[in-house]
């Protein structure tokens, strides 16, 4: 008997479009594409031409014969440029089709839990004009959790938090059904930004949003207790007041103390679900503990500071950068089996 000649010749696709990366799943051949959601762009002649995408955007930067910049389309989690995410997308999609794919994919897209119905559409759109032949959405959260391995269709209530580039996403289910899933627009990016205001702020130190990353990424932490391991950094910038180059040292207590604010709205943001679920459930996630995933999850010791500020266990999941696509990609090869846990685009 000849196979299913459309499943031959379709190849499903899983995406996790963030803020910050964007990781692509073909069914069948697993993850194929995790790179920087950025395109590099030109302008000549006061018309805007898009070059190329994701790593190869990074690598050319400051290279390419003609300059060109960087520019990141979405912002929150969410469409901030919509041409741009089409050319992104549409360069993302052509990389994973095989020499036999004739037919436009079908693609699950994951989406930050408290995006609006219209920014939920403009993702559907904007998917379906970079080419695909249906798209549907998942929230993040819900894909992070089953990419952590929590056992979801189990009575106790388990409870996942994903801290990504733009946002910081919630989900809880219980008995296999959503009990809530919801967004907070403070994740990755604004610890980068608290750690800019901070450093101006003491130091009277100009640094950009890269050195920022790099400030968060070598000597980052989430609690000012002693880890056992010297973090030092050397920070070189534009003093303020003088006009010129200047350089300053900090310690992991000095990154603790810039990270507080995001720290403890994400802290608050999980403390108020927490309240607004039935008490059962809540007993249970204080029980179990909860799970933590996304790269803003990997700040050091976040897991150990949570706890100690929400009096519940966090428990980091086992590669939390790839949770939501790992989440996703179950999703879809399980669809029908799994439909309840898709989104509307108006919902």
């Amino acid at each position: 008997m000849l196979p299913n000649i459309s499943g031959v010749f379709s190849e499903d696709i899983a995406i996790d479009l963030g803020t910050a990366n964007t990781l692509v799943h073909v069914v069948g051949r697993g993850i194929i594409i995790d790179e920087p959601s950025v395109v590099a762009v030109r302008t000549m002649l006061g018309e805007r031409e898009m070059v190329v995408v994701g790593a190869e955007a990074r690598r050319i930067f400051g290279i390419a014969p003609e300059p060109v910049e960087l520019l990141w389309p979405l912002r929150d989690g969410v469409i901030a440029d919509f041409v741009a995410t089409e050319f992104m997308l549409r360069q993302f999609i052509r990389r994973t089709r095989s020499i036999l794919n004739f037919r436009r994919p079908r693609i699950l897209i994951s989406v930050p839990a408290g995006a609006t119905p219209v920014e939920r559409r403009a993702v559907t759109e904007t998917a379906r004009n970079a080419g695909a032949r249906v798209v549907q959405l998942i929230a993040e959260p819900v894909a992070a959790l089953l990419g952590a391995g929590v056992p979801v269709r189990e009575a106790a209530g388990a409870m996942v938090v994903d801290i990504g580039g733009g946002t910081t996403d919630i989900a809880i289910v219980s008995h296999g059904r959503l009990i809530t899933a919801r967004s907070l627009r403070c994740a990755g990016n604004a610890m980068d930004d608290a750690i800019i205001r901070f450093i101006r702020r003491r130091h009277h130190l100009v640094i950009g949003e890269a050195n920022a990353e790099r400030i968060k990424i070598e000597a980052g932490t989430a609690s000012a207790q002693p880890n056992g391991w010297d973090a030092d950094i050397r920070i070189r910038g534009r003093d303020l007041r003088r006009g010129r180059l200047k350089t300053v040292v900090l310690g992991p207590p000095h990154i603790a103390e810039a990270l507080d604010p995001p720290i403890s709205e994400i802290t608050e943001f999980v403390q108020r679900a927490l309240e607004e679920v039935p008490a059962e459930v809540a007993a249970d996630i204080y029980e179990r503990g909860i799970v933590l995933t996304g790269g803003g999850a990997l700040l050091d010791r976040l897991d150990h500071e949570l706890s100690r500020r929400l009096g519940i266990p966090f428990t980091l999941a086992a590669d939390p950068m790839r949770c939501v696509i790992k989440g996703t990609a179950m999703v879809l090869e399980h669809l029908s089996d799994n439909a309840h846990l898709l989104l509307s685009p108006d919902w």
